[in-house]
C-alpha cells in the first residue's frame, strides 16, 4: 500500500470555487502590496504566522482526542469514541490524503502550505529580493549548491558516530 503526499492532495480535494478564491485574494494580495512596497515586510511576517491547512487538521485531531479522554474520564465512557474517531480521521489522512473535515477548514479560509509559499515568494520577488540572483549562472550556483550538500571525502559524514 502506498501512501499520498498530502500537498496537492488536499487541492485536489477542494472545491474549485474555494480554489478560485484563494487564488483570487493571492492575486488581490500582489496587487495591492505592488502599490505598497513598504508594507510587504509585514505581510511577510504574518504569512510566517498563518496555519496552513495540516496545522489545523492537526491541532484539531489533537483538540478531539484530548476533549474525548477528559470527557471519557469525567461523563460518560461513551466519549472515548471521539478519540478513537479522531485518530481513524488522522490515518485515512496519512495514508489517503483526506479528511472528513477538509471542506470545513478550507471553507473557514486554511490555505495549504504551498498556496501560502506561492504568495510568500510572488512577494519577495515584487519586493526585489531575487534581483540579485544572476540567471545566466544557475548552473554553476545549482553545482555550488550539490557539492556543498554532499559529504566530502574528509571526515565529515552524515551517518551517526558510535558513542
Amino acid at each position: 500500500m502506498a501512501t499520498v503526499a498530502t500537498a496537492g492532495k488536499t487541492r485536489n480535494l477542494t472545491a474549485p470555487v474555494i480554489i478560485e478564491k484563494v487564488q483570487a485574494g493571492i492575486e488581490e494580495s500582489l496587487t495591492y502590496y505592488s502599490k505598497h512596497p513598504e508594507e510587504i515586510g509585514s505581510r511577510l511576517l504574518e504569512l510566517d504566522r498563518e496555519w496552513d491547512i495540516e496545522r489545523a487538521i492537526e491541532a484539531e485531531a489533537a483538540g478531539s482526542v484530548l476533549i474525548g479522554f477528559v470527557l471519557g474520564a469525567t461523563v460518560s465512557k461513551k466519549w472515548f469514541l471521539l478519540p478513537a474517531f479522531a485518530g481513524a480521521m488522522m490515518l485515512l489522512h496519512a495514508i489517503r490524503g483526506e479528511y472528513p473535515l477538509l471542506p470545513v477548514f478550507r471553507r473557514l479560509g486554511f490555505r495549504t502550505a504551498n498556496e501560502i509559499a506561492q504568495e510568500r515568494y510572488a512577494l519577495k520577488a515584487l519586493r526585489g529580493d531575487f534581483d540579485a540572483v544572476d540567471s545566466t549562472r544557475a548552473e554553476d550556483h545549482a553545482d555550488k549548491a550539490f557539492d556543498a550538500a554532499a559529504p566530502s571525502a574528509s571526515n565529515t559524514s552524515f551517518a551517526p558516530t558510535p558513542v
